[in-house]
């Protein structure tokens, strides 16, 4: 077992597979960019219904951050190995059912599944930076984590595309699960090379017949749920599939005897020396933490992401459902921050934030989310509307060139954090980016037909991925070895949190813009009279408005990353008393 601050070849080999599995558990949240119209139709529903599809985005998404701060508190207690493995393992569960899916609520379901999968890799890995590399050493990881996620989010349409070339939707949920695996795998056979955990149980040896009823249960659990016709239609195999009471699925013999695997996996479970899930150290896990305050946080995050995911940004700032899911998201908050106040052990551990540099973190990075969500919705939306009307995939293929600079600033600002304290590298690197939002204000219907209006693109994305490293290392620097988990949970939850509020916020501003702008174009009675030009005239004037939105949207995200730049300043700073 490696010590903390100990850097060798085989924890670097570590980390970089943790790097890998947050790339790829990157790429899989804008893989369905591309796969989503034949998920919609492969579950019943029609192009046209795009609202109800949303929580098939909106339930990663909200798997992705809901419980992020639970995942980061059981790193701390646990370990950074047994949660980045779990949650491998998790993500890989929620490809399978992904893949498998036959309704829109599986789907959901397995995309929530995969979610919590994905973001619980997130915490482990920067606290593992934190237990592997001193805090003067710490910026190029930083850096190289970040760049590498990054670089999932540019790879994530591509792959996609790919696969789509070769097979249908499953197919892209069926490496995944084959991929998480694999990576599974190859961390299980580095754990040696971390540091363990205070808390850590000792080693135990692996439940061989656990893991084989599991993988069995799992098969069943498939099979079902995807009904193979060649299976199916069997004279012999056919009578596994066919339901001994009523018309579901699940009451089919290959449903019952599914249930039989999971009762056996369950009772190994139960009576093995060694069980493969660890369940005797879960009455101990919560009484370590607090599970309720969790609860009501996971609570609280979920309502916010209902709330402001499933809200269609090109017209509205928030969902339907908002005068239930807000005052619900207030009232777990209050309750969330009652369990802080009084729980034995809280969720986070108090004074844990207590450094300014370190809650100062989770300030700039609300900020910063809330900038950066304007440039992957709306510079899209700005080439769809202006020179890439007829095509979805080039107009999502100018954000690439913002996208591609991301990991580049990243890895930049990991290296600059050995000669540029973090705060005036954060200040510099949001500057830049409000710049870029401040010129790309002044674009017009033909700007992006100008090549050179790609540098207005880098600049912003070098900027955002400029500040990655050294917020994230004012944050690990500030806290202690033991809240690293919990801490990393919150900084990425500020980040998604400012990031849908800030798409709220700028949404609303936007098509306040866009109404006073429309208010001004003549009836279209008035311009058309049967002359083409003038209805062309007519359609300039509503794209023109629709501009002058956007315009609105850019210049509040320049004001966001204004604000982020002073306020790392301010307080990213570090002072004697900081130390």
């Amino acid at each position: 077992m490696t010590t903390r601050g100990a850097i060798t070849p085989a924890s670097r080999i570590l980390l970089g597979l943790a790097a890998v599995a947050i790339s790829f558990a990157a790429a899989d949240t804008y893989v369905v960019v591309l796969a989503l119209p034949d998920m919609m139709t492969s579950t019943g529903l029609e192009l046209d219904e795009l609202q109800r599809a949303a929580p098939i985005v909106s339930g990663f998404l909200l798997g992705y951050v809901g419980v992020l701060p639970l995942i980061g508190r059981i790193s701390d207690l646990r370990g950074r190995i047994p949660v980045l493995l779990g949650s491998l393992v998790v993500f890989a569960a929620g490809s399978l059912i992904t893949a498998a899916a036959y309704n829109l609520e599986s789907v959901v379901l397995g995309r929530l599944i995969q979610g919590i999968g994905g973001g619980g890799l997130i915490p482990p890995t920067l606290a593992l930076v934190a237990d592997l590399w001193p805090p003067h050493k710490r910026g190029l990881p930083l850096g190289i984590v970040g760049a590498v996620q990054e670089v999932g989010s540019v790879l994530g349409p591509l792959y996609g595309a790919v696969v789509l070339a070769f097979g249908d939707w499953r197919l892209i949920f069926w490496l995944n699960c084959a991929i998480g695996l694999v990576l599974a795998a190859a961390i299980f056979a580095q754990r040696d090379t971390a540091p363990a955990a205070p808390d850590a149980p000792p080693k135990q040896g692996f439940d061989i017949p656990g893991a084989a009823l599991a993988i069995l249960t799992l098969a069943g659990v498939t099979l079902v749920m995807l009904e193979p016709d060649r299976l199916t239609q069997g004279v012999t195999s056919g009578l596994a599939f066919l339901p001994v009471a009523g018309d579901s699925r699940w009451l089919t013999p290959l449903a019952l005897a599914t249930a039989g695997l999971l009762a056996l996996f369950l009772l190994r479970q139960a009576t093995a020396r060694t069980p493969l899930v660890g369940w005797r150290q879960w009455p101990s896990l919560a009484r370590e933490t607090d599970i309720w305050g969790a609860l009501l946080l996971t609570t609280g995050l979920g309502a916010v992401i209902v709330t402001f995911a499933s809200a269609e940004p090109e017209s509205a700032a928030v969902s339907d459902q908002a005068p239930w899911l807000v005052p619900l998201a207030i009232v777990a908050f209050a309750g969330f921050a009652v369990r802080q106040r009084r729980a034995p052990r809280p969720l986070i551990p108090r004074g844990a934030l207590r450094a300014r540099p370190a809650w100062g973190a989770l300030v700039v990075s609300f900020f910063v989310g809330a900038s950066l969500i304007a440039a992957l919705v709306d510079i899209p939306f700005f080439a769809r509307l202006t020179v890439h009307r007829e095509s979805q995939l080039d107009a999502a293929l100018v954000l690439v060139r913002f996208l591609v600079a991301l990991p580049v600033g990243a890895v930049i600002g990991g290296w600059l954090l050995r000669r540029v304290p973090a705060s005036g590298l954060t200040c510099a690197g949001m500057l830049m980016s409000a710049v870029a939002f401040w010129h790309m204000s002044t674009w017009d219907a033909s700007s992006l037909d100008n090549q050179v209006e790609t540098l207005s693109l880098i600049l912003g994305g070098l900027g955002f991925g400029l500040a990655i490293a050294p917020v994230n290392a004012a944050l690990l620097a500030h806290t202690a070895d033991t809240v690293h988990g919990v801490a990393s949970a919150l900084l990425i939850v500020a980040r998604m949190v400012g990031m849908l509020l800030g798409i709220s916020a700028l949404t609303t501003i936007g098509l306040r813009a866009f109404y006073a702008a429309s208010d001004k174009i003549p009836p279209a009675a008035e311009l058309c009279n049967g002359q083409a030009t003038a209805c062309q005239a007519y359609k300039d004037a509503v794209r023109d408005a629709g501009i002058t939105q956007l315009h609105t949207v850019f210049i509040g995200a320049a004001v966001c990353a204004v604000i982020a730049a002073v306020l790392a300043v301010a307080l990213l700073r570090e002072t004697s008393s900081d130390r």
